[in-house]
């Protein structure tokens, strides 16, 4: 119930349309890697998937932003969050254990690589993640997807978004290069999501 009414309330403030630009959504394990400008990409990019690939799609999120009052009502019961924790100093082990967790129950993710948000209309330098799960989970499809508008549309320090049309642009999966270094395997990712803008 709560997952529909979020998914009316982005349709009706933002509208989250998705525009699939070399790949289709279907059943296939996904991870979606996108850019990273807004607290509304979480839900705009959860939103503009098929209600049947929605499903089955976590997105993952930051611990200490959704884990209280209605954010984490709306992480817990409206999308299923995976939250993840971004202070090393609080995490034993592998701070990718709640991702592996996810994608081993057969989920597919929404993360975001560059870690925190950008207000730039292009991505910053992607995080180490992103290459990790690639190395762990090869049979798991790779899909960029470049958010517009989502920056514009609830501008720092607004608590109501402005009403403008935000489109979710899906791009084709990313093709794995045997012994690709990490370097070069997140230069190519990001410039996967610039290529969509």
């Amino acid at each position: 119930m709560l997952s529909s009414l979020l998914v009316a309330a982005v349709k009706v403030f933002i509208g989250a349309y998705p525009r699939w630009v070399g790949s289709r959504p279907n059943d296939t394990q996904r991870i979606y890697f996108a850019n990273h400008s807004s607290h509304l990409d979480t839900v705009a990019l959860w939103s503009a998937l098929p209600p049947a690939q929605r499903e089955h799609t976590r997105p993952v999120a930051a611990r200490d932003y959704w884990s209280k009052g209605i954010r984490k009502v709306i992480a817990d019961r409206g999308f299923n969050a995976v939250l993840i924790e971004r202070d090393r100093n609080k995490v034993e082990g592998d701070p990718l254990q709640p991702l592996y967790d996810a994608l081993d129950g057969g989920a597919s993710l929404i993360i975001f690589p560059e870690g925190t948000r950008n207000h730039e209309p292009m991505p910053q330098p992607f995080k180490a993640g992103l290459f990790h799960l690639a190395q762990h989970y090869p049979h798991v499809e790779l899909v960029p997807v470049y958010l517009d508008n989502a920056r514009r549309a609830l501008p720092k320090g607004s608590l109501v978004p402005v009403p403008l049309v935000c489109t979710a642009r899906f791009g084709p999966s990313l093709n794995r290069i045997p012994d690709e270094d990490k370097a070069q395997f997140l230069q190519r990712a990001r410039q996967a999501v610039v290529d969509l803008a």
